[in-house]
């Protein structure tokens, strides 16, 4: 048995069962954690969406990670991707757990079909790495990490790597390019040497977002070049980033947003992307940015 996957806190649950709709259209039903209280009839929850809340982690590990970060609904959410992949998998054979803020467009059952010689499959950030020209987008495939922790596809042998990852988690969670650390992320790059059996997909069009879609650009936003005959889309991570480049009407990808907020909207009738809107991350990324070009100089 396969099923797909999730953590959501109840303000975000609408990006969720958006998700489990675009899942629903290839046959296939969502898990969903809830790390927080949620009403009863928040929403009328469709028969192809399960809805746990923390009770169902049964895990050691995962109970010291519920202690450790229950003020934290974001590190929470993070650190408990492996130990809800470990819950789910006393059950199904096999899992994917993706981020809330994704949406498929096509049908992903190859990804389960990889995990039948591949015990866990992840997905590359895929950011330019070309070190004539946009070297900081080089240098943040060892700030951020070589892999996107918003898709991570397991069966049941991978559990001892998950149980690793877990670990990994209840020891620290922070962002510290001088510690090289990024969340749970930057855990992903030590998976492929420590374990056997992890394939790295090389779909570019599963995890496209707003920091890899210059692979499919021949001419900046106004691409004339159809996506479908570079890679076809699979999924796309609909983070800030992503949100905003993908918003603007001469993007390449404008379709996929404005089909995607037409999802969101069934479920949040009244909501619109906030490009004013800036976070503390933007203004640490960018002041960050500001760090490495005097570092550049300075070297």
């Amino acid at each position: 048995m396969s099923i797909f996957c999730t953590i959501s806190t109840r303000s975000h649950l609408f990006k969720s069962l958006a998700l489990a709709d675009g899942l629903n259209q290839f046959g296939y039903k969502l898990s969903i954690l809830l790390i927080d209280e949620s009403e009863d009839a928040l929403f009328d929850i469709p028969d192809y969406v399960n809805i746990s809340n923390l009770t169902a982690i049964k895990e050691s590990a995962g109970l010291e990670i519920i202690k450790k970060y229950s003020q934290n609904k974001d590190k929470l959410r993070w650190a408990l991707k492996p130990i809800w992949l470990l819950e789910l998998l006393n059950k199904y054979d096999k899992i994917i757990y993706v981020d809330n803020d994704i949406y498929f467009y096509a049908n992903p059952s190859f990804l389960f079909d990889e995990l039948n010689s591949s015990k866990l499959l992840l997905t590359p950030h895929f950011y330019p790495a070309n070190p004539e020209k946009m070297q900081n987008w080089l240098e943040a495939n060892f700030k951020v990490g070589l892999y996107n922790a918003g898709f991570i596809a397991t069966n049941k042998h991978a559990k001892e790597m998950l149980h690793w990852w877990a670990k990994c988690c209840l020891y620290k969670l922070t962002k510290s390019t001088s510690r090289g650390l990024f969340d749970d992320q930057k855990y992903l790059d030590l998976l492929p040497i420590q374990f056997e059996g992890i394939q790295i997909l090389k779909h570019k069009g599963c995890n496209l977002a707003g920091w890899n879609s210059m692979n499919y650009q021949t001419q900046g936003d106004n691409m004339t070049l159809k996506i479908e005959h570079v890679y076809p889309v699979i999924f796309i991570h609909f983070a800030d980033l992503s949100m905003r480049k993908f918003s603007k009407p001469t993007s390449a990808f404008f379709p996929y947003y404005q089909l995607y907020i037409s999802k969101l909207r069934k479920y949040k009738s009244n909501y619109t992307f906030n490009k004013k809107q800036v976070t503390w991350y933007q203004i640490s990324s960018f002041i960050d940015f500001l760090i490495w070009n005097l570092k550049r100089i300075i070297d």
